[in-house]
C-alpha cells in the first residue's frame, strides 16, 4: 500500500467538510498536544455534566488524517457518556496498533481510518483528538478529586 492510498476520497471528504466548533470560552477543562513526528497540533476544550460530554470545542492543525479523527469526534462527542467515549478512544488505539476492530455505531466513519495500521508513524496524528479528550477528562478528574477533599 502507497501512503497516498491512506488518503481514500472518504477521509479527503470528512476532513474537508469538517465543522470547525471553535474553542470553548466556558470549559470545564482543555488540553493540547502535538505530535512530535508531524507537527500535528489540536487544542481541545470540553464540559462534562453528570459524566457526560455536553460541550466541545477544538482548533486543529493536522494532516487529513488528524482532521479526519477530530472531524468524527466533533460531529459525535457532545451527548456522549465519559466511559463510551474512553471506550472509543480504546477501540481506535487497538485498531491501529493491536488489529482491533474499528469503532461503530455513530463512530462508524472510524472505520475510514483503518489503513492507518500499516504506518505506525501516522498513529499519533490519528490519535491525537482522542489522547487531548482523555487529557483533558483527566484534569477534570484530579479537580474534581481535590475540591471533593477541600
Amino acid at each position: 500500500m502507497e501512503l497516498s492510498d491512506l488518503y481514500s476520497e472518504k477521509i479527503l471528504d470528512l476532513a474537508g467538510n469538517a465543522v470547525q466548533p471553535g474553542r470553548l470560552t466556558d470549559a470545564d477543562a482543555s488540553a493540547r498536544k502535538v505530535s512530535r513526528v508531524c507537527g500535528s497540533v489540536i487544542e481541545i476544550d470540553l464540559k462534562v455534566e453528570g459524566g457526560v460530554i455536553v460541550a466541545y470545542g477544538h482548533d486543529v492543525s493536522a494532516c487529513a488524517l488528524g482532521q479526519t479523527s477530530a472531524a468524527v469526534v466533533a460531529r459525535e462527542v457532545v451527548g456522549t457518556p465519559v466511559p463510551e467515549f474512553l471506550g472509543v478512544r480504546q477501540q481506535m488505539h487497538d485498531m491501529l496498533k493491536a488489529g482491533g476492530v474499528p469503532p461503530a455505531g455513530k463512530w462508524s466513519d472510524l472505520k475510514y481510518l483503518e489503513p492507518v495500521r500499516d504506518y505506525p508513524n501516522r498513529h499519533m496524528s490519528t490519535l491525537l483528538v482522542f489522547d487531548a479528550i482523555a487529557q483533558a477528562l483527566e484534569k477534570l478528574e484530579s479537580a474534581q478529586e481535590v475540591a471533593a477533599q477541600s
